[in-house]
């Protein structure tokens, strides 16, 4: 599928820190100042969402049109050419056009009800070992994206906090982690056979900030099927923030729509490794969707790497949450010294106000190599986007390491792992979980409540696991025909539940 080397493209920055002492005072150029507002940029898109699509110009200079993946990296926006070194607590550094970035992005800076626009000047830019003539390039050349730098893990040292780079995509940190799945503005047709649509942000909008603990961006977006306003406000720490308010604009119907789509890497775990030959013993940036649906049940789906694209549906009313999270954190779940997969961000969605019926959908695409992201998840919701039609929402991402939410948590899933049964064609089943709902020692009282929409389930056994302080469940599947087959299981105790719902789709 074409989305994978799309995807594949979307280049870390490798959160290189730098010194406050080492920079000085300066700026990007800025044009003229021009009234700003939310409701402008919104009423212009509600405008442009009633003109037929007309994509953005692409044509870049022979210099930088055919550059490879390392001659793209080696252009580097200058430190000390960065925006709001001279007095604020956050900064601003601008990616060039090039490589796999080729459409022009619109950077302007907000203050006082006006915006000035950025201008392009190669004096922005190290152009390394490219043997490119960057005076020649044109003021209008615009820019690849951006990112924000702070002060996140050390006093006076700017960290890199969130990316904005090709189409909506966009990624951030958390305090002491590394980049990780990505999130994006809107998904539309995502693993349509006809092939998917990625809006854009064309146009960023960045506010002065006036403190240390939260910074603006607002962003344009556009698409053949719609057009759209997105407000992000970040405030970083521990966890990062993101409170994100969108409205969308449809040029067209739109059925296949995505709301707060996050972009992740599964390659192999202990309960998909079987035609891995790796030495290490897990490779992926999120190892399962968590949901908490508006019923009040938690759910958590381990993902796999698929042999064929595999789509599951949450059906749901008025979710409350979902994410695709990282659970394992130990070096030793991972064993790679360059990668440091134990510090990569999960992602919370959190829903702000009533999202009515829908469903959260997971994306599980076949990958051969780590470097492709390969899952998406994301809400649907089940009545599409008319013509002319308006959609006005708003929630928030977490970017953590563990969830700070205790409101009716259960027991978690803290290991799948999958084998052969003792039973012709069986398969085995090890599923542990631990939280402070079970008890801590062995206890005749916890039942185990296991279910399959197919086949037989044989071999039930509950533990508990004293080396580890998990309680285990051990069963077995034989499986009947083809298709998939969905399974359920998790622990109660007098037909109330003590874990969250596991959830697994067994294919052959």
């Amino acid at each position: 599928m074409h989305r994978r080397s799309f995807l594949a493209s979307l280049i870390s920055s490798g959160l290189v820190p730098t010194l406050w002492s080492e920079v000085t005072s300066a700026a990007p150029p800025l044009a003229e100042p021009q009234p700003f507002s939310v409701k402008l940029l919104q009423d212009r898109a509600r405008q442009s969402a009633t003109r037929a699509y007309a994509p953005a110009t692409t044509a870049l200079p022979a210099a930088l049109k055919d550059l490879t993946y390392d001659q793209y990296r080696d252009i580097r926006f200058k430190p000390s050419e960065a925006l709001w070194l001279d007095h604020a607590p956050f900064s601003v550094q601008l990616f060039h056009r090039g490589f796999f970035y080729e459409s022009p992005v619109q950077v302007f800076e907000v203050a006082n009800n006006q915006a000035r626009e950025l201008r392009y000047s190669a004096a922005l830019f190290d152009f390394g070992a490219n043997a490119v003539n960057a005076e020649k390039f044109s003021p209008t050349l615009g820019f690849g994206g951006l990112r924000l730098h702070t002060a996140l893990n050390r006093k006076g040292v700017l960290d890199e906090l969130i990316t904005f780079l090709g189409a909506s995509y966009f990624r951030a940190v958390g305090r002491g982690m590394n980049y990780g799945l990505s999130a994006r503005g809107l998904a539309i047709a995502t693993g349509d056979e006809k092939g998917e649509e990625f809006p854009r942000f064309p146009e960023f909008y960045l506010e002065r900030p006036t403190g240390a603990h939260a910074v603006m961006v607002h962003a344009v977006l556009d698409s053949p099927s719609l057009t759209g306003v997105y407000s992000f406000t970040i405030r970083p720490g521990a966890a990062t923030i993101i409170d994100v308010i969108a409205s969308l604009y449809a040029r067209r119907d739109v059925d296949k729509i995505g709301i707060a789509p996050l972009t992740s890497m599964f390659y192999f775990a202990a309960n998909d490794r079987a035609t891995v030959d790796d030495f290490r013993p897990e490779v992926h940036d999120s190892d399962g969707l968590m949901i908490w649906n508006g019923n009040g049940e938690w759910i958590w789906r381990p993902l796999v790497n698929p042999l064929r694209l595999r789509m599951s549906t949450f059906l749901d009313r008025n979710p409350r949450g979902f994410g695709l999270m990282q659970r394992n954190r130990d070096f030793n779940d991972y064993q790679d010294l360059e990668a440091h997969y134990e510090t990569r961000p999960s992602v919370w969605v959190e829903p702000v106000g009533e999202w009515g019926e829908g469903g959260v959908m997971l994306v599980e695409i076949p990958t051969a190599e780590e470097v492709n992201d390969n899952i998406v998840a994301f809400w649907r919701p089940k009545a599409p986007l008319a013509a002319g039609a308006e959609w006005h929402g708003a929630y928030r991402l977490h970017w953590c390491r563990e969830l700070d939410i205790t409101a009716n948590r259960l027991a978690s899933t803290l290991s799948t792992r999958v084998g052969h049964g003792a039973a012709k064609g069986a398969r085995k089943f090890v599923v542990e979980f631990a939280g402070d709902t079970l008890p801590k020692n062995t206890d005749p009282s916890i039942n185990p409540l296991v279910t399959t929409s197919r086949g037989e389930i044989k071999n039930i056994v509950t533990l508990f696991n004293e080396v580890t302080a998990r309680w285990r469940v051990v069963f077995e599947l034989v499986p009947e025909g083809d298709d998939p087959i969905e399974l359920r299981c998790l622990l109660t105790r007098d037909d109330h539940p003590l874990t969250e719902s596991w959830s697994y789709q067994w294919t052959e």
